[in-house]
């Protein structure tokens, strides 16, 4: 059998493995160089390509060469850039020795492989982010352009970028960069210094310039920190105006949003909302342990995790994803620690103690709020999270969304999502409604303390 026909059968094989994403993403794009003692070299179009299909889809090529062949093969991948490099190795030194022209910039994307949007868990608090970010990586500089995600810390933003970056990667040959704007910084503070001169015909300026604008998407986190920094945030602007001149995809983060961002420039500011701004949400129970399964049966979890240790874990580290997926490794060292005792909600209770008694638990959540409201009222969380209008529920709804601004100070917004997805408009005339009647009625403010009471 030809490497053509043999190929051909190893990728009908493989789509009816994978889903039509995967497939595009890792498999359309790569062939077979040869297939010679047992051994199949494939040829890759990218180092993110080659990493992925070794450790992530290597048993699964594996296993569709022996359904062919009937037999055991090694894998060998090689990037398509790599072919030609012994055959130009003598012109290109011939040259060097002739000409001596100017270095190039070697371009790293800073991306990591393992984020991808894959293993990004989707759930109502990050939805949003989550499609936009999507629409962007199939079509980048035509759709939202810049993309500006905000959010808390641990949410999952650099998880999304780099998740937007690693998809244009697989699917194109564009150029994508991901930076902090830390490192912006520190690239931009390094053009005034002697030592960083590259040659006589190359300088610092150049390299800088070539790596920040000769691309097609940059990825910059954390963009808050270039508060204070003028210099740098004019450079910024430059660049940012070079980039989307020329139709380049810009993808940036912060811990807040665009008009919160006061300690930037104006002018900046105004340029970030000119595409689409995304909030991401601090995560809601389903989606917390949601989070929990993914991170146990993507790194292959020898342990058992049961329901019940999952759900307590779920309900009270509430705020932070990298949280949730700390109290799974905190969990694993403690079942060590105790001679490999199996996973039990008592043992998950004594490791997470010290997490929980530092205001992760449940009492700061929105969830206990509409628990402790609803037993009040003799109703159910599903009511208030519902769409029924009669007063036995609106009233304890409403109630339920003022406790959760005045005790909590969350968002509007967040609030909404958490009852059902409720506009924030709504959110806003409930709290308004109830701070009048604490007002006014003194029945109504009786109430809402007793309830206070019993979130203490």
């Amino acid at each position: 059998m030809n490497n053509e026909l043999l190929w051909q059968k190893f990728l009908e094989k493989v789509h009816n493995k994978v889903n039509s994403m995967v497939y595009a993403a890792w498999f359309a794009n790569s062939s077979l160089l040869s297939f010679e003692n047992n051994k199949a070299t494939i040829m890759v179009p990218s180092e993110i390509h080659k990493s992925r299909l070794e450790t992530v889809y290597k048993d699964v090529i594996l296993s569709t060469f022996l359904e062919i062949n009937g037999t055991q093969c090694d894998l060998e991948f090689v990037l398509e850039d790599s072919l030609d490099i012994l055959d130009k190795k003598e012109n290109t030194k011939k040259t060097e020795e002739s000409s001596k022209p100017k270095p190039s910039f070697r371009h790293e994307s800073n991306l990591k492989p393992q984020c991808t949007f894959e293993t990004f868990v989707v759930g109502d608090s990050n939805r949003f982010a989550h499609a936009a970010a999507f629409a962007v990586a199939e079509s980048p500089g035509l759709t939202y352009n810049p993309l500006f995600i905000y959010g808390n810390s641990g949410l999952g933003k650099t998880h999304l970028m780099h998740a937007i970056g690693n998809y244009i990667e697989a699917t194109s040959d564009k150029k994508v960069l991901y930076v902090t704007s830390e490192q912006f910084i520190s690239d931009f503070s390094g053009i005034g210094r002697k030592e960083n001169e590259v040659d006589k015909n190359y300088s610092y300026a150049d390299y800088f310039k070539d790596k920040y604008r000769n691309i097609d998407v940059l990825i910059i986190d954390d963009i808050q920190f270039l508060a204070g920094a003028t210099q740098t945030q004019q450079e910024f602007f430059h660049t940012f105006n070079t980039l989307y001149d020329n139709k380049k995809q810009i993808i940036i983060s912060s811990d807040r949003s665009p008009n919160d961002l006061k300690l930037l420039e104006d002018r900046l500011r105004t340029r970030f909302s000119w595409g689409l701004t995304a909030n991401i949400y601090p995560p809601d129970f389903d989606l917390r342990l949601n989070i929990l399964k993914k991170k146990i049966n993507g790194e292959k979890i020898s342990k058992t995790f049961p329901e019940d240790v999952l759900e307590y874990i779920a309900s009270n580290i509430s705020s932070d994803v990298r949280k949730l997926e700390g109290a799974i490794n905190r969990l694993l060292i403690y079942s060590t620690m105790m001679g490999g005792a199996d996973i039990t909600l008592s043992l998950a209770v004594d490791a997470l103690k010290d997490d929980v008694s530092k205001g992760t638990s449940e009492k700061h959540d929105i969830s206990k709020i509409q628990r402790v409201v609803a037993d009040f009222f003799q109703i159910s969380v599903d009511d208030l999270k519902g769409k029924k209008r009669s007063a036995s529920i609106a009233f304890p709804r409403q109630i339920a969304m003022f406790l959760s601004r005045d005790v909590l100070n969350e968002s509007y917004q967040r609030i909404g999502l958490e009852f059902g997805g409720k506009d924030h408009t709504t959110v806003i005339h409930s709290c308004e409604k109830i701070q009048d009647d604490i007002k006014r009625d003194k029945s109504i403010r009786e109430t809402v303390e007793k309830i206070k009471q019993q979130l203490l």
